[in-house]
């Protein structure tokens, strides 16, 4: 009776795993007007009651860039024409937090903004989210972060060409694209070092051609000396903290590294020797 039993529970178990393949779950969709910012997994979308970024005036090292995200960010939380955006380069030299802290200054400001973050594995489901976000008197700025494509991903760089330049799936009016990513070219990991006699240059055009769809293209480069030691003062002086320059220097050299996420991992450092919460 109990081997029975477990049978019919495991044959029960089949048949709902293949109903559930068949009709799948509906997609869950929040109040889109009612948070500063959502994520998106493919299945739906939660809304996220904080944006976590820190204060534009403490983003150093990058003014260049800093004016013209902000300024691009404002005028789409405006309604206003704003431009897809690209923020390329140097790993921890603050493309993200960038993009998080001009949504948040904007909606400070009284913008009909919200950030959308994407979420790596559901970056083909962007479609089901565009569709409703089409029909909201809001805002939106798409975040994929950290975009790489692996090898032999083809579909997600031809989505993306078709979603910027207006192909039938093209994103709202009321929604602008931010990607950032380590490399210009967002190529497949190991491309530039690929041995193919056939197409090696046409891989990389067609993934050129996918960053010049991009209206606002920006560089993030390794962060000087004078940059980093920049960072620093402005974190030290918003924290109250004492900053020897020289141990700023050395933890640098023994991470291999200046940049804005060294200098937060030092200030963290700092922080929690004088038993401070930041």
């Amino acid at each position: 009776m109990k081997a029975a039993m477990e049978d019919q529970a495991q044959l029960l178990a089949r048949i709902a795993e293949a109903l559930e393949r068949i009709a799948p779950s509906p997609i869950i969709m929040p109040d889109w007007k009612s948070a500063p910012a959502y994520v998106w997994d493919g299945r739906g979308a939660r809304a996220i009651n904080r944006i976590d970024a820190p204060p534009l005036s403490l983003l150093r090292g990058i003014a260049k860039q800093k004016r013209a995200v902000s300024a691009n960010i404002a005028q789409l939380a405006k309604g206003d024409a704003a431009h897809d955006m690209l923020l390329w380069g140097a790993r921890g030299m603050g493309k993200s937090a960038l993009l998080r802290s001009a949504v948040a200054d904007a909606q400070g400001s009284g913008g009909e903004i919200a950030l959308v973050q994407i979420a790596t594995d559901a970056v083909a489901s962007l479609p089901e989210l565009f569709a409703p976000l089409h029909e909201i008197e809001r805002n939106f700025l798409v975040f994929i972060d950290d975009l790489g494509f692996a090898e032999g991903d083809d579909a997600t760089p031809r989505h993306l060409r078709s979603w910027l330049d207006g192909g039938v799936e093209a994103r709202p009016p009321n929604v602008r694209l931010a990607v950032t990513s380590n490399r210009r070219a967002i190529l497949a990991r190991h491309a530039a070092e690929q041995d193919d006699p056939i197409n090696p240059r046409d891989a990389v055009d067609d993934n050129l051609a996918l960053a010049d769809r991009f209206g606002l293209s920006l560089g993030f480069h390794n962060a000087s000396q004078d940059d980093y030691l920049e960072m620093l003062r402005g974190y030290a002086g918003e924290y109250g903290l004492d900053l020897d320059e020289a141990e700023a220097l050395e933890w640098a050299k023994r991470r291999g590294a200046r940049s804005g996420r060294v200098a937060w991992h030092f200030i963290t450092e700092l922080a929690g020797r004088a038993g401070r919460r930041i």
